[in-house]
């Protein structure tokens, strides 16, 4: 007699609503990463229940929510069928409500080594210039993040600063949040040091449209946002831009002689900095407090507008919440990306 080995779980099929886009997902998987294997293209971001940003709608079928944090799907929204895909594992066939993104053809996920060829200290910034294999280049949108893959299997997440056609090097903005990997960066990385990255990822990038663009950045949060605004004035987008960009302290604003060349020379760009905490010694004269209602101040009615956020969590949501509530907001006009940490440098999304 011999004895049968057991049958392997049968894959489940997702049905994507209203595209009517179908794929299967395998029992180890979630929806996410079986969507990325396949290359269906749906919105995401830390890719750890973190961010929110692949927050769906359940139709039909079961799934296992998985491990999330509180803040990206509420008890309310779960009681209205909301799942983040990146956590659900499906229990059966499933429907969902889920958009399909546009403008990410040629874009693939692939494992590289890169070579840190110059690092440019700007007080708690540190600037890191990445060179890839000579001949070889990575294809992304502006907007889009890599993961460094670390020895102990964990990896970091940093968005790339700089726009597709100035690829010689990919750029990061790395902030000392004085843990392990920053801390490595600030103190023990060298120039020609060697290191393993995967991407690119992520659904932040230029939407076209001809509405005016309204970009929210807090720290770091830059990085992306600077990428997007290089790429339009590269590719000759004359849409109106202006740029938000809020810090704490003067010396936080690690780059903004960029932002404001930007707006002595293009007649369609508009800076303003905020700071929330300025030091007496900053002597700063400029806006003050909470950088996303600098932008309500300034534009109470945002019914005409894109925005594209990136930076905290709690900035990216107070700005997501007020923008749509108070001021007119499409809630499918703003775009974000919010850097999640967790703990002391253990970075979800950049």
């Amino acid at each position: 007699m011999t004895s049968e080995s057991p049958t392997a779980p049968s894959p489940r099929t997702v049905t994507l609503q209203p595209s009517g886009r179908t794929f299967e997902v395998a029992a180890h998987e979630t929806v996410l990463e079986a969507a990325m294997r396949q290359q269906v293209q749906l919105p995401y971001g830390c890719r750890n229940g973190a961010c929110g940003s692949c927050k769906a709608t359940l139709g039909e079928g079961r799934v296992d929510y998985g491990q999330y944090q509180a803040a990206a799907l509420t008890d309310a929204e779960k009681s209205e069928g909301k799942v983040l895909l990146c956590c659900a594992r499906p229990l059966g066939d499933l429907t969902v409500q889920a958009r399909l993104l546009e403008g990410l053809d040629g874009v693939r996920v692939r494992i590289m080594p890169c070579r840190v060829q110059r690092m440019e200290r700007r007080d708690s910034t540190m600037m890191l210039f990445l060179k890839l294999p000579q001949n070889d280049r990575l294809q992304f949108r502006a907007g889009q993040y890599i993961d460094f893959l670390l020895k102990d299997g964990k990896r970091r997440s940093f968005s790339m600063a700089n726009a597709p056609h100035d690829d010689e090097f990919l750029q990061l903005h790395v902030r000392n949040y004085e843990g392990l990997f920053s801390g490595h960066v600030f103190n023990r990385m060298k120039e020609r040091d060697i290191l393993r990255l995967e991407g690119p990822f992520g659904s932040f990038y230029l939407r076209d449209s001809d509405r005016p663009m309204v970009f929210l950045a807090s720290g770091t949060g830059f990085a992306p946002i600077k990428a997007i605004i290089e790429h339009c004035i590269a590719t000759g987008v004359h849409r109106d831009m202006v740029l938000y960009w809020g810090n704490r302290t003067l010396a936080d604003m690690y780059a903004a002689e960029l932002p404001e060349r930007w707006a002595r020379e293009l007649p369609n760009f508009r800076f303003v900095p905020v700071l929330s905490e300025p030091k007496p010694d900053d002597h700063w004269t400029g806006r003050t407090g909470f950088v996303h209602e600098a932008v309500m101040a300034d534009h109470p009615d945002l019914s005409g507008v894109q925005v594209y956020a990136c930076g905290a969590p709690v900035m990216v949501d107070a700005a997501r919440r007020d923008f749509t509530t108070r001021c007119g907001l499409p809630e499918d006009e703003f775009y974000a990306d919010a850097f999640t940490v967790n703990e002391p440098d253990t970075v979800l999304a950049r």
